[in-house]
C-alpha cells in the first residue's frame, strides 16, 4: 500500500493524471448515483410530461450558452498566462458580462418558445433558470485553475456538495408541491452553493473585477473557434430535444429523456474526465515528442475507453432491464431508448481525446471545424432517419454518421502526430460486435 501510496502522491504528469482520473472517476459514479437517486423520487413525485417541458426549458438555456460561449477554461488551462491572477479575474470579468447577456436572451426567448412548442409555462420558468445563470456567473476562476493543475479533489467536492443540496432542494420542494418549480429551485440552489463553495473553499487568487487588454485579446482570439465549435455542440447534444419537442406529447419527451438521462452516463464519465484532465497531458507530454510520452497516453486512452466501454456494454445489453427495475410503467417505453443511445455512443468513444490534443496544442480552429462538420452531418441523420423509421430510424442515423465521421477524427489526430491505431482497431472491433449484438438482442428478442 505504500508504494501504491507514494506514486498516487507524487507529481509526475503521469500520477497527477492517475489521481485526477481516478477523482473525478469516483466523483461521477458519487454524482450520477445523486443524480439517479433524485431521478427516481422524483419521477414518482412528478408527471412525465414535467420533465418533458424541462427538457425544453434546459434546450433553450443551454442553446443560449453554448451559441456564445468562448471557450473560458480551455483558455486558462491551454494558455501560458493560466496562472496570472490578472488573466484568470479577467476571464472572471468577462465571463459575469457573459452571464448577464445569457439572462436578457433567454427572457427575449421565453415568448416565441412558449408559442412555437404550444406550451405556456415556458414564459415563467424560462427567466427562472436564466435567474440561476446569473448567480453562476459568480463562481470563481479558480476552479479552472485548480483543474488546470489536476488539482481535482476538492473540485469534485464542491461539484457533489453542490450537486447534493440541489437534489436535497428539489425533493423538499416536490414533497410540499407536486410542482415543476421544484426542478428550478434546485438550480437556483446549486448555483448559489457553487458560487460560495469556489470563493471561501477553494485555495487561489482573489476574484475581482479586472480588465486586462492583452487577456481579452488572447481570450478572444482562442476562443472564437471555441464558440463555433461550441455551437455546433449544441446542435450535436440538443438537436435531438429541439426536434423531438415539437412532433411528440411533453409526456413522450419526457419519456425519451428518462431514457437519455441513463443512456448518457458513460459518455458523461469520459466527458468528465477528459475535460479535466487530457489537456495538461497533451500539454505537458505531446505523444509525438518520444516513445515513453506515446505509450504513457496511450495507457491512458487504454485504461479510459475500457472502462467507457463496459459500461455502455452494460446499457446496450440491459437498458430495458434496467428501466423496468427502476422505474414505473410509465417509463417502460425508455427502455429500447437507453440501449440505441448506447449503441450510438460507441463511435464517439474512439476518438473522444483527440480534439483535446489540438487544444493542447493552441489549435482551437480545428476541433471547431470538425464540429460543425458533426453537426451538420449528425442533425441530417437524425431528420432522415426519423422519415424513414421514426424515433428508431432517427438514433440509428446518428449511430451510422459517428461512424462515418471517425474517419474526420482520424484525420485531426493525424495532423498533431497524435494518433494510435492499436487503440483505435481494438475498440472499434469491440464496438461493432456489442452493437450488432445488442441491436440483435433488441430487435430479435436475443
Amino acid at each position: 500500500m505504500k508504494p501504491l501510496k507514494s506514486y498516487l502522491s507524487g507529481q509526475s504528469i503521469t500520477q497527477r493524471v492517475l489521481r485526477g482520473s481516478a477523482i473525478s472517476g469516483v466523483g461521477y459514479f458519487l454524482g450520477q448515483g445523486i443524480r439517479l437517486a433524485s431521478n427516481l423520487i422524483l419521477t414518482r413525485l412528478l408527471f412525465p410530461d414535467a420533465f418533458g417541458l424541462m427538457a425544453l426549458v434546459t434546450m433553450f438555456v443551454l442553446g443560449v450558452v453554448m451559441m456564445t460561449d468562448v471557450g473560458l477554461t480551455p483558455s486558462i488551462m491551454q494558455s501560458k498566462r493560466g496562472d496570472d491572477p490578472k488573466f484568470l479575474n479577467t476571464a472572471w470579468s468577462v465571463k459575469m458580462l457573459l452571464h448577464s447577456f445569457y439572462f436578457v436572451i433567454i427572457c427575449l426567448l421565453a415568448w416565441p418558445a412558449a408559442q412555437f412548442y404550444d406550451a405556456p409555462q415556458l414564459v415563467q420558468l424560462m427567466p427562472a433558470v436564466g435567474l440561476s445563470l446569473l448567480i453562476g456567473g459568480l463562481v470563481s476562476p479558480n476552479i479552472e485553475h485548480a483543474t488546470r493543475h489536476i488539482r481535482l479533489g476538492r473540485v469534485t467536492m464542491i461539484d457533489l456538495t453542490s450537486q447534493a443540496a440541489s437534489v436535497a432542494a428539489m425533493v423538499i420542494f416536490a414533497l410540499l408541491t407536486r410542482s415543476i418549480w421544484a426542478l428550478v429551485f434546485g438550480q437556483f440552489v446549486a448555483a448559489g452553493v457553487k458560487a460560495l463553495l469556489t470563493r471561501y473553499y477553494l485555495k487561489g487568487p482573489t476574484t475581482h473585477f479586472a480588465w486586462d487588454r492583452s487577456a481579452v485579446h488572447e481570450l478572444i482570439h482562442f476562443g472564437k473557434w471555441i464558440t463555433l465549435s461550441s455551437a455546433c455542440g449544441f446542435i450535436l447534444s440538443q438537436g435531438d430535444k429541439a426536434v423531438l419537442g415539437k412532433y411528440l406529447s411533453l409526456e413522450q419527451l419526457g419519456v425519451y429523456n428518462i431514457g437519455f438521462f441513463l443512456a448518457s452516463f458513460p459518455m458523461a464519465l469520459a466527458e468528465n474526465i477528459t475535460g479535466r484532465t487530457i489537456i495538461p497531458v497533451y500539454r505537458d507530454s505531446p505523444p509525438y515528442e518520444s516513445p515513453q510520452n506515446f505509450r504513457t497516453v496511450r495507457r491512458m486512452r487504454m485504461g479510459l475507453s475500457a472502462v467507457v466501454m463496459a459500461m455502455i456494454a452494460v446499457m446496450v445489453l440491459c437498458g430495458p432491464f434496467i428501466i423496468n427495475l427502476l422505474y414505473d410503467s410509465r417509463y417502460a417505453g425508455a427502455g429500447p431508448i437507453v440501449a440505441l443511445i448506447a449503441c450510438a455512443q460507441i463511435p464517439v468513444v474512439l476518438g473522444m481525446t483527440y480534439p483535446q490534443a489540438a487544444l493542447a496544442a493552441g489549435d482551437s480552429r480545428s476541433p471547431s471545424l470538425l464540429t460543425m462538420l458533426r453537426a451538420g452531418v449528425q442533425i441530417a441523420a437524425f431528420l432522415t432517419g426519423a422519415e424513414m423509421g421514426g424515433l428508431t430510424g432517427a438514433i440509428v442515423g446518428q449511430m451510422l454518421a459517428g461512424w462515418v465521421l471517425h474517419l474526420f477524427i482520424i484525420r485531426l489526430a493525424v495532423r498533431h502526430r497524435v494518433w494510435d491505431p492499436l487503440h483505435d482497431a481494438i475498440f472499434a472491433g469491440i464496438g461493432l460486435l456489442l452493437t450488432f449484438g445488442g441491436l440483435s438482442h433488441l430487435f430479435m428478442g436475443g
